[in-house]
């Protein structure tokens, strides 16, 4: 099957590439200033700016670093690789990789042969491993940059100009960078709940949720999207009552398969947590010592009220485009506040370009890295690619749950004529020497021409699994490529082979 590339079009004319800059557009207007002791009086002139430097802001320096040119990145936090690394990502996956090591050995070691004897928990070491984990990397990004000859100015950047930002430096002084281009990188932010003040202790977003100093008794978890599952998880297996309150029918949020949804929630509610879905959050108050919440059903009907030590609000986020000046240069935002841009990411003043979750598209930080180099390559080269109809989602419970494409629910409303096939864990010998058979792979595929369209997977190793889906989505393969791929014997990977075989013939294992 011919390969077909799904990209962002560059609108019939590709852009000018990049080439080294000695000259600026004169700002549309200037601002007057007065200089005071100590703040720095000359601009930097750089061939890149790029405000944030978060995943999408970092790669896009060390990328633009690469192509040769003149890069300087402005990070207000004080630490490179914004939410996901300080505060996201990363500390969340050491918090849920070894919270499940504790609830392992408290409930699974005696039928594998393993006595464990008295078993407690270390809530303030656990904590130090995850700030070593982060320490660790936003170390590296450091190291990159300097090995990239990337200037990183740690400070707040705000357009005074449209080709110069001034910098409020975290060391007190103030610096004006001059740029020939621009990229806005600079995020978002978690969506507060309305009636409830988010103090990171009692009312919290994921940034308090992995940052507790004690495990709540009871846990309400606003939301029963990814992070909410990830992080109401964490503190389940560490001892919390937990309920999740979600407004939809399913858990994971729309994008994941109403089957993978239902058999994740009944694997998760197996484990301890406890779902109200269909059900609303009217209001609550968080001035006592727990705080209450009072819920209905999302039709209407009888109202209730729950009451929590912890409630983590976790109703999706943002885009982040406070302080950056941007009506000094007339740029618009949507009724979302997302920055608006064409296909080659560019805003209505081409110089400026916006990438990562403070513009469209699903606030992944692989998307978001997928963009930045795609960006530079449109600066540098004149044209970029990324593929959007191929970017995972992966929900770090355990088991896991990955997917990339799209689900029977969108297929169905599409009107697209499909076949299905799935092939579930219990008949994997890999999974059955592990002990952990919970799950399945499940595949979506054209009628006619047998071309992959969405998988998804509930299972051990889902993560690591789907990359093999988004390869065979990429290159536009069918499921009969897939399975008449050798796959190694016993591994997990056998299960998506099968899964493909049932899409288009017979498994052989079940």
């Amino acid at each position: 099957m011919p390969r077909i590339l799904m990209h962002r079009a560059a609108s019939g004319v590709a852009a000018k590439p990049w080439t080294p800059a000695t000259t600026f557009r004169k700002p549309a207007f200037s601002l007057c200033s007065t200089r005071r002791r100590g703040y720095a009086t000359e601009a930097s002139e750089h061939d890149l700016v790029i405000i944030g430097g978060g995943v999408a802001g970092y790669v896009s320096a060390i990328k633009a670093g690469q192509e040769g040119m003149k890069v300087a990145c402005v990070e207000k936090r004080g630490a490179l690789g914004g939410t996901c690394l300080n505060v996201g990502c990363i500390p969340s996956k050491s918090l849920l990789n070894n919270s499940h090591m504790y609830h392992q050995i408290l409930h699974d070691t005696k039928k594998r042969g393993i006595e464990v004897g008295d078993v407690k928990l270390n809530l303030k070491q656990m904590m130090a491993a995850k700030t070593t984990s982060v320490e660790g990397l936003t170390k590296g990004v450091e190291f990159l940059f300097k090995k990239n000859k990337v200037d990183y100015i740690p400070g707040t950047g705000a357009f005074a100009g449209e080709n110069e930002i001034k910098v409020n430096r975290i060391d007190g002084q103030e610096q004006t960078l001059r740029a020939k281009n621009i990229i806005i990188a600079t995020g978002s932010e978690a969506t507060p709940f309305p009636g409830l003040t988010i103090d990171e202790k009692k009312v919290v977003t994921s940034t308090g949720a992995i940052a507790l100093e004690q495990v709540p008794k009871k846990m309400v978890v606003i939301g029963g999207g990814i992070i909410g599952l990830e992080m109401g998880s964490v503190w389940s297996r560490l001892g919390s009552e937990v309920t999740v309150v979600e407004f939809l029918g399913q858990i994971g949020g729309p994008g994941m398969d109403a089957e993978i949804s239902k058999t994740t929630k009944k694997i998760l509610e197996k484990q301890g947590m406890k779902f109200k879905l269909n059900t609303k959050v009217l209001e609550g108050d968080d001035s006592g010592d727990v705080v209450k919440l009072k819920v209905e059903a999302a039709k209407g009907g009888k109202q209730e009220t729950l009451e929590a030590d912890v409630v983590l609000v976790a109703i999706g986020r943002r885009p982040y485009t406070a302080g950056l000046g941007l009506e000094n240069i007339g740029l618009d935002v949507d009724n979302k506040g997302r920055l608006i841009i064409d296909e080659q990411y560019r805003t209505k003043l081409p110089h400026i370009r916006v990438i990562g979750d403070c513009t469209f598209g699903p606030m992944l930080a692989h998307k978001a890295e997928e963009e930045a180099v795609a960006c530079v390559e449109y600066i540098s080269k004149g044209y970029g690619h990324v593929n959007y109809n191929a970017i995972p989602s992966v929900m770090y419970t355990h088991p896991e749950v990955a997917w990339v494409g799209q689900n029977e629910g969108e297929l169905k409303e599409q009107g697209v004529k499909y076949k299905a096939g799935s092939f579930p864990f219990s008949a994997n010998s890999r999974a059955k020497t592990n002990l952990e058979t919970e799950g399945m792979v499940k595949f979506f595929a054209d009628a006619e021409t047998d071309r992959i369209l969405g998988i998804h997977i509930v299972g051990p190793n889902a993560g690591e699994m789907i990359a093999e889906g988004v390869l065979a989505l990429e290159y536009g393969a069918s499921c009969e490529d897939v399975g008449r791929t050798s796959h190694a014997h016993p591994t997990l990977s056998e299960a998506f082979k099968e899964a493909a075989m049932s899409t288009y013939g017979k498994a052989i294992h079940y």
